[in-house]
């Protein structure tokens, strides 16, 4: 009589010993990083070289410390195929709310001081999400994991598609008939730099923002972009600006606002999941994070305010960021 064998299941070193096998987004993401903590040097150069002490510095030494990132998970389990599949059906739907609002020669209609502060305000903040498109693909390069570093690139391509909604929309406003502004700064990039770089209701924010690139630790630049910066800005825009614009009968603004907050909205979710993990790993990260809070929240709060000054009612408009910001805080404070 043969006795039946129990078949032994695989090990994937990638899972460790879990006998499971990993899901595509494991299998493409884990592990990736064969230079975190690598000794004696990230890379295979001279230990002593730019690069090498750059990492070094900023990573590895960052007091920003896990014995091991590789826990840490995006609750979207984003990898490259699915991301162009997520993007490509929001750009489809994006185009389509272009079209039903052009269709219907509302910016005709817009009141000239409305345009005037889309010149103002809205146009030049292409500015602004370029600045965290940049600051996502530092925190992505120095990340000390691949489901970190993959996170941020996704982000990073979520701020390129803002940013070219909002030059589409100041093209589109610079052909309406009462822009009188029209080409001269809605479409113009020389003229709204000069807005970007003089203007007393942007310094603030630019400030904060320039700051935000020298901000070379990676944890720091983590914590100043994801917990701090970007969602008091996103919260004036996505929120706060669209309110205004519906107020004003800009439904296409608001439109394309609304339909960026839903990148927002999922990038939250691995920002607060990155730093409950950090919590959960080091309990004395929390040290380390609300340092950096502490030194970032009025940079960012002054930022909001600069802005608000220049829109219907500032005072509410900064209770409502606030606002945005306490409810995404509380997804992560323990």
């Amino acid at each position: 009589m043969t006795t039946a064998k129990t078949r032994q299941l695989k090990t994937w070193s990638i899972t460790g010993d879990t006998r499971r096998k990993p899901t595509e987004y494991e299998a493409v993401t884990g592990q990736f990083h064969y230079h975190f903590n690598r000794q004696p040097a990230p890379f295979d150069l001279d230990p002593g070289s730019a690069i090498n002490r750059w990492y070094l510095k900023h990573r590895e030494g960052s007091p920003l410390h896990a014995e091991s990132w590789e826990g840490f998970r995006d609750p979207a389990a984003l990898n490259y195929r699915r991301y162009i599949a997520l993007q490509h059906d929001r750009e489809v739907y994006a185009e389509g709310v272009v079209d039903h609002y052009e269709a219907l020669d509302g910016d005709d209609k817009l009141d000239p001081s409305w345009i005037e502060t889309l010149s103002r305000i809205y146009v030049p903040a292409r500015y602004l999400f370029h600045v965290l498109q940049i600051t996502s693909l530092y925190v992505g390069q120095l990340a000390p994991s691949a489901y970190i570093t993959n996170a941020a690139f996704f982000q990073a391509a979520d701020e390129l598609r803002t940013l070219q909604w909002i030059a589409y929309r100041a093209k589109s406003l610079s052909l309406t008939r009462n822009a009188q502004l029209s080409d001269a700064q809605l479409a113009n990039t020389e003229a709204t730099r000069r807005i970007w770089e003089t203007d007393e209701a942007w310094q603030p924010a630019r400030e904060t923002l320039e700051r935000l690139l020298l901000a070379y630790d990676w944890g720091e630049a983590f914590t100043a972009l994801n917990l701090v910066v970007k969602p008091a800005l996103d919260a004036l825009f996505k929120e706060a600006f669209v309110v205004l614009a519906n107020d004003h009968r800009d439904g296409l603004t608001a439109a394309l606002l609304q339909e960026s907050r839903v990148d927002t909205t999922r990038n939250q979710a691995w920002h607060a999941s990155l730093a409950r993990y950090a919590l959960t790993a080091n309990p004395a990260n929390r040290t380390v994070i609300d340092g950096w809070i502490e030194k970032w929240r009025p940079l960012a709060d002054r930022a909001v305010a600069g802005l608000a000054t220049a829109l219907t009612d500032p005072a509410a408009i900064e209770e409502r960021v606030a606002r945005s910001v306490a409810a995404f805080t509380s997804q992560w404070v323990g």
